[in-house]
């Protein structure tokens, strides 16, 4: 069985977050920690855009196929305005 590859990433920022939070433990040179706190987040950010476009994907195939309503597709715009005032 595949795995989601959304649980993928999120296995692999797991990782990246367990490797950063060592290198506080091991008192690591800040700006390498830092480095490691870029990529997080660069991780974290596209984990979010994937999600994001298969939400939208759903919504909007939906709303074509008349499985989806306006409410749907407004709430759906609200979450695209709230996820892209936070990156």
């Amino acid at each position: 069985m595949m795995a989601n590859p959304v649980v993928t990433r999120l296995n692999r920022i797991e990782g990246q977050i367990k490797g950063i939070r060592k290198m506080v433990e091991e008192e690591k040179f800040c700006g390498d920690i830092l480095v490691q706190v870029s990529a997080a987040k660069s991780a974290l950010n596209n984990l979010g855009g994937v999600i994001l476009e298969n939400y939208m994907e759903d919504c909007l195939k939906g709303y074509l196929d008349g499985e989806t309503n306006e409410e749907d597709l407004e709430a759906l715009i609200k979450i695209m305005l709230q996820y892209t005032k936070t990156n």
